[in-house]
């Protein structure tokens, strides 16, 4: 078992920054990959970025070079640093621990708002 507890959201103007994070306790030791997803009201779950074991990240097509996902492994901590937000990207931020083959864990989510 594994739990995450996200911090960091809150309300910021458009053009703003902020960075969220992600402390993972349980069996964290063997999480492969850790990343970040946002549900919009009314919207589907969308990936934002996501960092492997070994370091490789991937990142969904509307947050590239805005968006930096990192993780700290010996502290469990997993990172996102959101620049140049916009208004779009208002939406509950999800940290999710993946411990393959099946493992899946989400935490309780965090609200990021940006006002324009």
């Amino acid at each position: 078992q594994v739990q995450l507890v996200e911090s960091g959201g809150g309300l910021v103007h458009a053009g703003g920054s902020l960075r969220l994070s992600c402390a993972a306790s349980g069996s964290s030791s063997t999480i492969h990959i850790m990343g970040w997803h946002r549900q919009a009201p009314g919207q589907q779950r969308e990936l934002v970025g996501l960092v492997s074991s070994g370091g490789v990240t991937n990142y969904g097509n509307s947050v590239k070079d805005r968006f930096t996902v990192s993780r700290a492994n010996a502290e469990n901590i997993l990172y996102l640093q959101m620049d140049n937000l916009k208004p779009e990207d208002t939406a509950v931020y999800y940290c999710n621990a993946k411990i393959f083959p099946f493992e899946d864990y989400w935490g309780q989510g965090t609200q990021v708002t940006v006002s324009s």
